[in-house]
């Protein structure tokens, strides 16, 4: 059976005691550490802070990958060189924004430093922005939520375009770039992500379905495990 990993996303965690969270997260079985940072072009209506100081100090406390998924229209190397120094393993940047040669500076850099890279093709950016750049990407990062059976707050659910979106994706990726991993994130929960779960991904991003759980962050972890592995035995993927 297919290890589908999570990654544990820290866009609705209070940084209060964000390293005790991170702690039991990762103790949990979170596969991955998932940091969100906006510069507020993308993200007005959310603060996150993601960047190298968190990763730096969450870094402290956790031997899994650390991934910095950034919100912005600008990245430069000095950036990058500020992550690398926090242990950051992976950077993954909106495809929206970063095309042409500025991506290849950016790919560019990342390996210089030792950091694997991902696009995020945000909500409704045709797959066709990564067409070009999917031979020398590590994460291919597909944002799930949409507009419908939200509270426009922490809780949102996936649009109806994505199951089409994922497995167009799995296939451009088995093709071109294998070792680059597919992932899902944004309005995924225990009890919505079977049908996504059935168009293969590597890799499921999830925040408050783990951090927000009513009976806490050990047994929103479980929940999601549990769904997964059982999706994945039900679809037989390997």
């Amino acid at each position: 059976m297919k290890h589908i990993k999570i990654a544990a996303g820290l866009a609705h965690v209070s940084y209060a005691r964000i390293a005790d969270k991170v702690i039991e997260a990762d103790q949990a079985g979170a596969d991955y550490i998932h940091s969100d940072a906006a510069d507020m072009y993308d993200l007005k209506n959310m603060q996150l802070m993601g960047g190298p100081q968190i990763i730096a100090g969450i870094r402290e406390v956790t031997d899994k990958p650390v991934e910095c998924h950034i919100y912005t229209v600008d990245c430069d190397r000095l950036f990058v060189e500020k992550l690398a120094a926090a242990k950051c393993s992976m950077l993954i940047v909106p495809a929206e924004h970063f095309i042409g040669a500025p991506l290849a500076y950016l790919i560019n850099y990342c390996r210089e430093f030792g950091m694997k890279i991902g696009l995020a093709v945000g909500c409704y950016t045709p797959l066709s922005f990564v067409e070009e750049s999917i031979y020398d990407i590590d994460r291919l990062h597909i944002v799930t939520h949409g507009v419908d059976e939200t509270d426009g707050q922490d809780n949102w659910g996936w649009r109806k375009s994505v199951p089409d979106m994922i497995r167009r994706a799995r296939k451009m990726i088995d093709e071109k770039n294998p070792r680059c991993e597919l992932a899902i994130d944004g309005g995924l929960r225990f009890d919505n992500m079977e049908p996504l779960i059935a168009c293969n991904p590597d890799v499921i991003a999830l925040s408050s379905a783990i951090f927000k759980d009513p009976d806490g962050i050990t047994a929103g972890v479980q929940k999601c495990r549990k769904a997964i592995d059982e999706a994945a035995r039900k679809f037989n993927l390997e």
